[in-house]
């Protein structure tokens, strides 16, 4: 268990350098776009390459803010619950996080794939669409990995 919690946390900091590198990449587009706007120079797609970008930057970031416990939480009624029982909710709510993650990852999957054989292309620079719905499902993916981890860590917790 120890080797696959290891291998999730490296898998999902490099995971999440890539979504870095997307939200740089939107942020050289964009005001690369807004200054050439000043001299009749727009970037044509720019707002296609932000948007996949940005779908990119979201789903690659998931599963590192998950393991960093980075997500927006209220905690004003568990926290007052019994010791166990809060360790079986996290369990419970991890689990259910897991089987979340792995249908929005199945049904990218499935998307990415109608995407391929119809050869879906974007409107103005017609880059394929379909690299960019599998990397989302890769995305959550990793995001399944990270909850279906945390689950059993909650409830191992809860045996002991």
């Amino acid at each position: 268990m120890h080797r696959f919690s290891r291998g999730t946390r490296i898998v999902s900091i490099w995971v999440n350098y890539l979504g870095c590198l997307a939200v740089l990449f939107m942020m050289i587009i964009t005001c690369a776009d807004v200054l050439l706007r000043l001299f009749n120079r727009p970037i044509p797609g720019a707002y296609e390459l932000a948007g996949f970008a940005g779908a990119f930057m979201a789903s690659f970031s998931l599963s590192y803010t998950s393991i960093e416990k980075g997500h927006i939480t209220v905690e004003i009624f568990v926290s007052r619950l019994p010791q166990r029982l809060q360790i079986f909710l996290e369990g419970i709510n991890a689990l259910l996080s897991t089987v979340l993650f792995t249908l929005l990852a199945k049904e990218c999957f499935i998307y990415a794939m109608e995407l391929k054989n119809s050869q879906e292309v974007s409107l103005t620079l017609g880059i394929p669409i379909s690299p960019m719905v599998f990397g989302i499902a890769a995305g959550f993916a990793m995001t399944t990995l990270v909850f279906l981890q945390e689950s059993l860590r909650s409830f191992r917790r809860l045996l002991k």
